[in-house]
């Protein structure tokens, strides 16, 4: 960033932008960006050769050369770009180097080696980790906690049951337990392991699962778990074979043609593996449709490559969409090109894993990938039906009519909204051993939720109708003391206070309003001296709210948004974040930005999606430049 340099105009800034944004957009109308996360999907997938024994050196070798560029100079891999030290990913990433044949002497594998040991060794990585570590048989399967295959038959009104748990979890626990039940070894061609890696013999280990505990309920667990294993060797074989077709049928299903189990990479991974186990030919339409599905999620550029968790193309649409129609119109080609696609990727014809909670329910929800039919997006559902609308309501009637009946039959009884279930809230179930991630479930969230909002009072829902009143009181409920609110799915109180101060100006509440002025005052205070702003993913942990050692584009867009939502257009502070977003666009129209400002699971798993450092700041741009030409105060649209 020059930050000295003149900014260009603001409406020669927009202008590049969208035709920056524009040329990106495909022929039938749709945009995808690229989705990236930490080192451990990249080298989750070499290792997943090495366990089917299907290496690709030439693609392996451009994968390695990812995974060397994003090593900390400290000798480790982080979870996010300038982050610290993760032990788990480390470990991950320094297996896959190796089985791809660096050398563990070398200077980047010895300071790796040096920075896992010193963090407690592989010993301590966490359960998923782990589990890989046991299909290759460098830890005992005593290392990891019993989930035995019987889960599957267990009756719904049971404590644990997959529909009590996320979508996410359901699609990579199913075929995981297969898994773990069976206890595979990897074929392992070049017979790699990582021995260097532990301070401890595994043999010798005893406490894989250990504290400290989040609650009481986590020590009970842990005895559960130790029953488990003790007598998991006596339970029937009879009663074995059939949790295992059980759950074959449940990923049969769910398998969703070449974009896969869940649209995810642990689903689809985990699915591949399970056909394989259980004998099917590498040629047999399950297998080889799931072994493509993880293909369609590289990135393979001239010299590195990655793997993708998903892909994003529903998302990146919609937020497109809607930057370009503030920037060109309601009308724009770009717009009109978007919805056609868009209205293509509703689901009204599957009735998916969410009506196990709400039965009855017509869907009409889109799915955040190009194909994901059983687990619709309630967060995409909201912002594709915001656009359609603001687009055309009369010619995009039925579809909006569908989103909206599904999305009000998805609120959950607390007045907020989930991502992907409804009532999705058992917390005692995030205490179990094989939950040490703290992710296993799908509650309200207060971005989530403010997305509901501002769709439904976009529509014309009343503040005071009963939906929106619920809503809004848990909105009011979550604000926290310094007036932010938590971003679930963005980084992080600046993305959650963003969206919730677009959805109370949708839903007409007054600029004045307690919750407004101090959601508002909180975006001022954490504006940086060069009029941006940035938040630290450490903030999921306990780095200071709306605080990082630098500006990003996207951040910055989300706080001038949220200003302006809350009635600010005029305010000096957002003159001064857009004058920073026109210093730093570049020459061909969008912005750099290294840092990662979205989350899969606070604390665990993030995500830079690539696509945010274009789309936001010329909304933000071009909205700011519409609020003042028009001299009024509200936004008119939801998002």
């Amino acid at each position: 960033m020059n930050a000295l340099a003149p900014p260009l105009p603001l409406e020669t800034a927009i202008r590049r932008a969208s035709g920056a944004l524009t040329q990106r957009q495909n022929a039938d109308g749709h945009w995808v960006f690229e989705l990236e996360a930490d080192a451990s999907i990249p080298a989750e997938f070499v290792l997943l050769q090495h366990f089917l024994d299907r290496p690709d050196p030439a693609l392996e070798a451009k994968i390695a050369v990812y995974l060397r560029r994003i090593q900390c100079k400290t000798g480790g891999w982080p979870l996010f770009h300038d982050g610290a030290f993760d032990l788990s990913a480390s470990v991950k990433a320094y297996f896959a180097l190796k089985m791809i044949g660096d050398d563990p002497d070398a200077p980047h594998m010895a300071s790796a080696r040096a920075a896992i040991l010193a963090a407690g060794g592989a010993e301590r990585t966490n359960v998923f980790t782990r589990i890989q570590l046991a299909l290759f048989g460098e830890i005992p399967w005593r290392g990891v906690p019993v989930m035995p295959v019987e889960i599957m038959l267990l009756p719904r009104w049971f404590p644990f049951h997959l529909d009590k748990v996320s979508y996410w979890s359901r699609t990579v626990t199913t075929p995981l337990l297969v898994l773990m039940s069976l206890k595979p070894r990897a074929r392992n061609p070049r017979d790699v392991h990582i021995p260097e890696l532990f301070r401890t013999d595994p043999a010798e280990i005893k406490d894989w699962i250990r504290g400290p505990f989040r609650s009481v309920w986590g020590h009970a667990f842990k005895t559960v778990d130790r029953v488990l294993f003790e007598t998991e060797k006596w339970f029937p074989k009879a009663l074995r074979q059939r949790a295992v077709g059980q759950a074959v049928d449940f990923i049969i299903e769910r398998l969703n043609g070449e974009d896969g189990l869940g649209a995810i990479y642990p689903a689809i991974a985990n699915s591949v593996m399970m056909f394989d186990i259980l004998g099917y030919a590498r040629d047999h339409p399950h297998a080889a449709t799931a072994w493509a599905s993880l293909h369609k999620l590289l990135v393979i550029g001239q010299d590195s490559a990655y793997c993708q968790p998903c892909l994003s193309p529903v998302w990146d649409t919609s937020l497109a969409g809607h930057a370009i129609a503030e920037a060109e119109g309601d009308a724009a080609a770009g717009v009109t090109a978007a919805n056609a696609w868009l209205r293509s990727k509703q689901i009204n014809d599957v009735v998916g894993d969410w009506a196990r909670q709400r039965p009855g329910l017509a869907p009409g929800g889109w799915a955040f990938q190009y194909e994901n039919p059983h687990y619709p997006d309630v967060d995409d559902t909201a912002v594709v039906g915001m656009l359609l609308h603001r687009e055309d309501p009369v010619a995009h009637a039925d579809g909006i009519s569908r989103a909206e009946t599904w999305i009000l039959g998805m609120q959950s009884r607390d007045g907020g909204w989930g991502a992907f279930d409804a009532e999705n809230n058992k917390h005692y179930l995030n205490h179990i051993p094989f939950a040490d991630h703290g992710a296993l479930l799908d509650p309200s969230t207060s971005d989530v939720t403010a997305r509901c909002v501002s769709f439904l009072a976009q529509l014309g829902h009343r503040a005071d109708a009963p939906e929106m009143a619920r809503a809004i009181a848990w909105l009011r409920a979550e604000q926290l003391d310094d007036g932010a609110w938590f971003g679930r799915w963005g980084t992080n109180y600046i993305y959650g206070t963003w969206s919730v101060l677009c959805a109370l100006n949708a839903a007409g509440i007054a600029h004045n309003d307690p919750a407004i002025v101090r959601g508002a005052g909180f975006l001022l205070e954490t504006q940086r001296d060069d009029g941006g702003w940035g938040e630290d993913n450490e903030s999921y942990k306990e780095a200071a709210r709306g605080l990082y050692h630098r500006s990003n584009p996207s951040q910055t867009a989300w706080a001038l948004l949220g200003l302006m939502a809350a009635g600010h257009a005029h305010h000096p502070a957002v003159a001064r974040g857009v004058a920073y977003l026109q210093a730093t666009q570049k020459d061909d129209g969008e912005w750099d930005e290294a840092p990662y400002t979205a989350v899969g699971f606070p604390r665990v798993f993030y995500l830079r999606y690539h696509g945010y450092k274009l789309f936001f700041p010329l909304l933000a741009m071009a909205r700011y430049r519409n609020l003042r030409q028009t001299n009024t105060p509200r936004v008119a649209w939801g998002f």
